[in-house]
């Protein structure tokens, strides 16, 4: 009886140190798979890159790039990258559209027909090309390849405890709600999603939804 009281808390404490070490190895093969990953789609889509840039500066006037601040691991704000899919003042013409809102539960922002949308705007938004610039937060550090979608400081003010649980792991460009309905499903379904993830991610499963996302963005579901 002695010796069991001494071995559990020992094989306790081993278990944990062997979880830690798990933890580690994954946080360092899933930030080598950011970085490579980011670095290589930065390489090869640079001539698309370019020519989106160029038809957002013909389409109308404004920065290529929009810049907005959002919330990150553990609650820290940084500036994501877009191409910018809107007209220039789109951000304060934003309070004038919230009684048009049609995501549910009210703490995301959603419209079909949004009109403050370019031309090239909307296609941009279908396809998730606008998406790509985030490629420079992933090198950075500030985001991953897949993650939870970083929100904004003013959705994040009206997380619950729960809802606060996605902020736990590093935000990514792509996340398991996205290829699994993306903008069609409500905000607490994308919750419980993240979570979801959080509790099941690994390299491979990183790999899977990164391969799931592309006839997600080539057939354009759920995408407004």
């Amino acid at each position: 009886m002695h010796i069991n009281t001494i071995e559990l808390p020992l094989i306790t404490k081993i278990k944990h140190v062997l979880w830690q070490v798990k933890l580690k190895s994954s946080k360092k093969s899933k930030r080598l798979l950011d970085i490579l990953g980011s670095t290589a789609g930065l390489l090869l889509l640079s001539p698309l890159l370019v020519y989106v840039a160029l038809k957002i500066k013909q389409d109308s006037p404004g920065a290529v790039i929009f810049k907005q601040d959002r919330v990150g691991l553990d609650g820290m704000p940084f500036t994501m990258y877009k191409f910018r899919s809107m007209v220039d003042d789109a951000e304060n013409q934003r309070s004038k559209l919230d009684d048009n809102n049609e995501s549910e539960n009210g703490v995301i922002f959603k419209m079909k027909n949004d009109p403050r949308i370019t031309n090239i705007g909307a296609f941009i938004r279908k396809t998730s090309i606008d998406e790509l610039p985030q490629l420079l937060n992933v090198l950075r550090g500030e985001m991953s390849l897949v993650g939870p979608r970083p929100p904004l400081p003013m959705e994040v003010a009206q997380y619950n405890r729960a809802d606060r649980q996605r902020l736990g792991v590093t935000p990514g460009i792509t996340c398991l709600w996205q290829v699994s309905g993306r903008s069609e499903i409500p905000f607490k379904e994308q919750v419980k999603l993240d979570i979801k993830y959080m509790e099941s991610r690994s390299l491979l499963y990183d790999l899977f939804l990164l391969l799931k996302t592309i006839p997600a963005v080539l057939f354009g579901h759920g995408a407004h």
